[in-house]
C-alpha cells in the first residue's frame, strides 16, 4: 500500500553541533573519562558483519589495535569472503524499492535521529572507541566523531531537501513538468577511511538519504568505532538491508562488488593508489553494468602553506602556529594536513624560531593520558612508511631535521613530530605523500614569489589543500590567482585543515580526487538520477504543425 504524502514538510533550523571544550574539571570530561574506563575495563568486542539486518559471525576473524598500545586489542572483527559480498548485494538491491519509496520525510528523520543519538546518548561511547582505536586525542575525537558526524548527518538532510526543491520554473500552457530525482539503479559501494569516524559514516549515509542501497566496507583500523556508527543508524530506524555492514579483505570484497552487473556508483576515501586501481577496474567491466557507474573519491594530498614575503612579526608567529596545528594535529594523518611549506628567505629565521620553541612544547603519549597534543600513527605499515622518509632525511645532505626526529614502537606506535628543512625544491619529503607528522620547509628567495607558487602546483600530482599567508590585500588576491588550481580547498591567513560541514565543502582535484565536494549538495547529487516529466492536459487535433500549411 503506498504511503500518502500529506504534506511539504519542512526541516528543523539546521545548525553545527555545538563543540565541548572538556577543560579540567568539566562535566563532559568526566563523562568521556568514564566512557573510557567503561570500554578499557570490557576489553576487545567481537564485531559481526550485518547483511539484511542479521549478525554473521564466519568465524574468520581479524583484529583492530590500540595504536597508542598495540599489544592491547580493541576488537575481534569477522570478515566477509565472496559469497557473503554477493549475499549482501542481493539483499541491498531487494531493499531498495521499498527504501527509495519512503517518502522524503521519513527517510530524513532517520538521519535527523541518528545525529541526536550521536550529540546526546552515544556522544561519549564513540568519542572513546575513536580515541581507543584511531589514536585520537580529546579535541581530535570531539570534532570528528561527535561534531563533524552529526554535521554531516544533519546538513545533508538540509542540501537533499534542497535539491528536491530544484524544479523547471516554465510550463507551456497545458503543460506541467516537473523533476524527480531517482536513486541509482543497483547499489553503492563505500569503501571508508580510518581516520574520520566522520567520513565513515557520511560515505554510506550520504547516498541511502538519497534512496540507495549501500555495501559499507569500512577500514581495518576503524571498524569498532564504525560498527558503532551503524548500530547509531539501526537504533535510529534504518531499515535492514539499506546499508550492508561488511567489513574484510579489501581486495576480495571490492573484486566481487565492482564486477556486479548491479554495481552503481563508488564512494571512497582512501589513497590515490588504490581509488586509481578501482577505477582502472570499473574500465574494465563497463560492459557488464545496468548504467555508467558515478565514481566519486577523496584521496591524497600533498598540502602547503606559503608565506608571503610582506608578513610582519605578528602574521610569520600566526603562521608558525597554524603550522604546527596543521601538520602535527592528530600526526599528521589527515588528507588535509600541512606536509609542506614554503618560507621567503628574510622571514626564515623568525618563522624557523617561533616553529622550534613551540615544538619544544608539544608533549606525546596515549590518548588517555589527556595533556598531550600528540599521540600515535595508527598501525605499523604507517610507522614504517613515516619512519623510512625521516630516515631518509637524516641521510640526504640536502635535508635537515631541525626539530624531532625520533620514532619508538615498542609500546605504541609513536613518531615524534618532525620539521625538515630542504635545499632541493623536489626532495622526497617535499614531493610526495608522507600521511604523518612530517612537515618540510623550503626557503625560496623574496623576488621569487610567482615562481614559488607556480612550484607548488608542478611539484606534485595532488591538489587538495592549501593555505596563503599574507598581509595586504594585494598580495593576498595576488597569491590567490597564482594559487587557484592548486587545491580544492584554499585558506587565507588560516591553516589547510579543519573544514566544517555547512562552511567549508571539503575536496580536492587533480589527483586528490572528484572534487564533488563532501559536505555540500554537489556530492549529493551525485547519487541520483534525474528523471523530467512532462505532463500534458489537453489533446491536440491535428498531426500537422501551421508551417506544414498551404
Amino acid at each position: 500500500m503506498a504511503t500518502p504524502s500529506l504534506a511539504h514538510f519542512k526541516l528543523p533550523v539546521i545548525e553545527n553541533e555545538p563543540m565541548l571544550s572538556y577543560a579540567k574539571g568539566s562535566p563532559e570530561r568526566a563523562k568521556l573519562q568514564a566512557a573510557l574506563d567503561e570500554m578499557i575495563a570490557q576489553g576487545p568486542q567481537e564485531i559481526p558483519l550485518v547483511i539484511n539486518g542479521e549478525k554473521i559471525y564466519t568465524g574468520k576473524t581479524a583484529q583492530q589495535l590500540n595504536p597508542s598500545n598495540h599489544k592491547s586489542v580493541i576488537c575481534n572483527y569477522h570478515e566477509a569472503d565472496a559469497a557473503l559480498t554477493e549475499k549482501a548485494i542481493q539483499g541491498a538491491v531487494a531493499a531498495q524499492a521499498q527504501w527509495e519509496a519512503l517518502p522524503f520525510n521519513d527517510r530524513v528523520a532517520v538521519f535527523l535521529k541518528a545525529a541526536d543519538l550521536l550529540s546526546q546518548k552515544y556522544r561519549y561511547k564513540a568519542m572513546a572507541a575513536t580515541m581507543l582505536g584511531q589514536g585520537k586525542n580529546i579535541w581530535q575525537a570531539e570534532i570528528d566523531a561527535a561534531a563533524e558526524l552529526c554535521d554531516f548527518w544533519r546538513f545533508n538532510c538540509k542540501y537533499a531537501e534542497e535539491i528536491y526543491h530544484q524544479q523547471p520554473p516554465k510550463n507551456a500552457p497545458g503543460n506541467w513538468n516537473r523533476v524527480e530525482y531517482r536513486a541509482l539503479e543497483g547499489f553503492v559501494l563505500a569503501v571508508s577511511p580510518f581516520n574520520f569516524t566522520a567520513i565513515g559514516g557520511n560515505l554510506p549515509s550520504a547516498p541511502a538519504l538519497m534512496g540507495n542501497v549501500v555495501l559499507w566496507k569500512p577500514s581495518p583500523s576503524a571498524v569498532y568505532s564504525n560498527y558503532l556508527v551503524y548500530e547509531i543508524l539501526v537504533e535510529a530506524g534504518l531499515p535492514a538491508g539499506v546499508i550492508q555492514f561488511i567489513p574484510g579483505p579489501a581486495e576480495e570484497i571490492c573484486g566481487v562488488a565492482v564486477k556486479h552487473r548491479q554495481f552503481a556508483s563508488l564512494h571512497f576515501t582512501g589513497s590515490t593508489r588504490v581509488f586509481k586501481k578501482l577505477w582502472a577496474d570499473v574500465g574494465a567491466n563497463i560492459d557488464k553494468y545496468v548504467s555508467y557507474p558515478r565514481l566519486v573519491g577523496e584521496t591524497g594530498g600533498k598540502n602547503y602553506h606559503i608565506l608571503h614575503p610582506d608578513l610582519d612579526t605578528a602574521g610569520v608567529h600566526h603562521a608558525a602556529l597554524q603550522t604546527i596545528r596543521a601538520a602535527f594535529e592528530f600526526q599528521g594523518q589527515k588528507c588535509s594536513a600541512c606536509s609542506r611549506c614554503y618560507v621567503p628567505k628574510s622571514l626564515y629565521n623568525e618563522f624557523k624560531s617561533v616553529l622550534q620553541a613551540e615544538h619544544a612544547k608539544i608533549t606525546q603519549g596515549p590518548v588517555q593520558e589527556f595533556q598531550h597534543f600528540s599521540g600515535p600513527v595508527i598501525n605499523k605499515f604507517a610507522f614504517d612508511k613515516i619512519k623510512g622518509y625521516i630516515d631518509h632525511a637524516q641521510a640526504d645532505a640536502d635535508c635537515e631535521i631541525i626539530a624531532g626526529g625520533k620514532y619508538d614502537d615498542s609500546v605504541g606506535y609513536f613518531i615524534q613530530p618532525t620539521i625538515i628543512t630542504a635545499k632541493n625544491k623536489f626532495a622526497k619529503t617535499m614531493v610526495e605523500e608522507i600521511f604523518g607528522p612530517v612537515v618540510t620547509l623550503y626557503v625560496y628567495d623574496d623576488d621569487k614569489f610567482d615562481a614559488t607558487c607556480a612550484l607548488i602546483g608542478e611539484s606534485t600530482e595532488y591538489a587538495l589543500t592549501g593555505a596563503l599567508f599574507a598581509k595586504s590585500r594585494e598580495s593576498i588576491v595576488h597569491g590567490s590567482n597564482l594559487l587557484r588550481n592548486f587545491s580544492g580547498n584554499f585558506y587565507i591567513n588560516d591553516k589547510c585543515t579543519g573544514a566544517v560541514v555547512g562552511q567549508q565543502p571539503f575536496g580536492g582535484g587533480r589527483g586528490s580526487g572528484t572534487n564533488d565536494k563532501a559536505g555540500s549538495w554537489t556530492l549529493l547529487v551525485r547519487f541520483v538520477s534525474m528523471r523530467t516529466i512532462k505532463e500534458n492536459y489537453v489533446p491536440i487535433t491535428d498531426y500537422a504543425y501551421p508551417s506544414n500549411l498551404i
